[in-house]
């Protein structure tokens, strides 16, 4: 039976295209697994706006599954696309990687020092890890292996023999070109990662239309494997296919019936597969508004092959901050295993969970990712009092676990800050990180890093990869006696009064209430007085005291919390470094 869609009002988006899917399923193909889909191309590194291809329908199909519905997620991988260039950027990988260009993706041998037996492989593994960790549950599908073991001979020799009404399709957008844009390079901090529907659709290849008419195929070339190829002759009774190379001037006569070193055209392609799997879902990127794309013209192609265009949902780019450094032309993009070194799943599927498909959002490798953190578990905290709204309990369910169960989790999720800040002033030392984080509740110590893991390897990590070495933070050896001796009478009182309050406060908290209160004493206030009860002026206070504390303890203005410094520094040191 149809699900009934629920309110929009109590539902997130991810709910709503489940109901329109199942029953969408269940007109086309009653009875049978729901299909949704995804398509990557092992082109150069797959990064993090080509994850929104795979998050976008695995949130759905995760969600079909919860619902006690059968459902893959396919994940087609371009692999048999032709290579178009040689990514900047890639280790191991020169100029002489060029000679390859026009060779299926797994024709080209992988970067220097790889393990993988070539360049598709390459790439498609490092994505498999990461969608692992991130809990995707996914069918792949290698269209080297469809196309070479003959798979789709039938669907091939259908286009052929209907190459005059895909011709048609075609023609009606092949004169209503979109007017050019102006390229404009971006530091990928402020860029947009497009997440493309394949390499196939960079060059949006219609077919060979060479003087013996148009053919939506094209072979590989038998003597240099490259697609440089023109169809010069084709019998529809035997099958018969004539081509030649224009790179290295071989020709040969084929019978297309047998023959499986050559794919259909991209905008062919796609809409075979569709009508091939049964696809239900699967979403686009946001380029595919245009006309005569190759989601809009796929809409007419696929009924070719008797299929219907699947529901898919437009996506909007995914923006990256903290990567200056690096861009999308020069190489490095940042990938999926990228995120995942200074961020744990769950923080990144909430990112995808989160937002609508239609809506742009950031992934953060600067300072952003200590406020996505204190977002995230402030999230955690109001799902776990109950206070916190539907949407964002449905988005908090679907970033912690799948249909299949839970994601690992840290089991004492301290905050993000607070580990990068340990991690930076340790610089390594594990004894020394697991002294400070045990001090931060005395009631209940820390007794293994462990504990604190796997978030606490992120942070580090985050910190080590980065943050700039003149952003680190450094602890001075010896105090810095020319400041302390150019001290007024007032600044000497507060640092006093901050070492008389030490020993009685060492905790996170208790440091937290010491450091805010030695300014409002000072003032003539309590230490508990809130800041509606204070004169703006104690702000100010509060402020110098604090640049004073970081000059004397990092010779720094600014620095990690100093609830989290103190700590980190320890009693003694931070009595000899104030001038006890």
């Amino acid at each position: 039976m149809p699900i009934v869609a629920q309110s929009t009002e109590t539902t997130d988006w991810v709910s709503r295209f489940a109901d329109e899917v199942i029953e969408e399923s269940e007109r086309r193909a009653p009875g049978k697994p729901v299909v949704v889909a995804s398509g990557l191309s092992p082109s150069g590194p797959i990064h993090l706006g080509n994850l929104r291809e795979v998050m976008t329908p695995h949130l759905v199909a995760d969600e079909i599954r919860r619902r006690g519905h059968q459902v893959r997620h396919l994940i087609s991988w371009d692999d048999y696309d032709r290579y178009r260039k040689v990514p900047a950027g890639v280790p191991g990988v020169d100029e002489t990687w060029a000679e390859h260009i026009g060779k299926p993706l797994t024709s080209v041998p992988a970067p220097k020092g790889s393990p993988h037996p070539n360049w598709a492989e390459h790439f498609k593994a490092a994505m498999t890890e990461s969608l692992a960790e991130l809990g995707v549950e996914f069918d792949g599908i290698s269209q080297t292996a469809q196309y070479t073991s003959g798979v789709y001979r039938e669907q091939i020799l259908h286009a052929m023999k209907h190459r005059g009404d895909i011709d048609a399709i075609l023609a009606q957008y092949r004169t209503k070109k979109a007017p050019a844009k102006k390229q404009q390079q971006k530091p990928v901090d402020e860029a947009e990662l497009e997440a493309a529907e394949g390499s196939g659709a960079a060059a949006e290849d219609d077919g060979s239309s060479g003087s013996a008419g148009y053919f939506p195929y094209k072979p590989y070339c038998g003597n240099c494997e490259k697609d440089l190829t023109t169809v010069t002759s084709y019998d529809d009774d035997s099958t018969e296919l004539t081509y030649s190379c224009t790179s290295c001037g071989f020709s040969e006569t084929v019978r297309l019936n047998e023959f499986n070193r050559g794919k259909l055209v991209w905008k062919v392609d796609w809409p075979m597969r569709w009508a091939y799997e049964g696809v239900i879902f699967e979403p686009s990127g946001v380029d595919h508004s245009s006309p005569g794309s190759s989601f809009q013209v796929g809409g007419q192609i696929v009924g070719i092959f008797d299929g219907k265009q699947p529901i898919g949902p437009m996506y909007a780019f995914v923006g990256i901050s903290g990567m200056a450094k690096m861009s999308s032309s020069k190489g490095g993009v940042p990938t999926p295993a990228d995120a995942l070194k200074i961020m744990e799943p769950q923080l990144l599927r909430w990112l995808y969970a989160r937002r609508r498909p239609n809506q742009s959002f950031k992934v953060a490798f600067d300072q952003e990712i200590q406020r996505l953190y204190d977002e995230w578990d402030r999230l955690e905290a109001k799902v776990a009092d109950g206070s916190a709204l539907p949407a964002d309990v449905a988005a908090h369910s679907r970033a912690v676990r799948t249909a299949s169960g839970e994601l690992p989790r840290t089991p004492r999720p301290l905050p993000y800050r607070t580990l990068a800040s340990v991690a930076d002033i340790t610089a390594g030392h594990e004894d020394q990180a697991l002294r400070i984080l045990s001090d931060l509740d005395p009631a209940n110590p820390l007794t293994s890093l462990d504990e604190a893991r796997p978030r606490y390897d992120k942070a580090e990590a985050w910190i080590n990869t980065h943050v700039p070495a003149d952003q680190r933070t450094i602890v001075r050896d010896e105090p810095d006696t020319q400041l302390l001796k150019s001290l007024d009478e007032q600044a000497r009182e507060s640092l006093r009064l901050l070492l008389d309050g030490l020993a009685d406060n060492w905790s996170l908290d208790g440091l937290t209430h010491l450091v805010y209160g030695v300014p409002k004493v000072q003032a003539g206030f309590s230490a508990d007085a809130t800041p509606k009860e204070l004169p703006s002026e104690i702000k100010t206070a509060q402020r110098s005291f604090f640049a004073l504390l970081y000059q004397l303890l990092v010779s720094r203005d600014t620095g990690p919390r100093l609830p989290t410094l103190l700590l980190a520094v320890g009693q003694e040191r931070v009595r000899h470094l104030l001038g006890a």
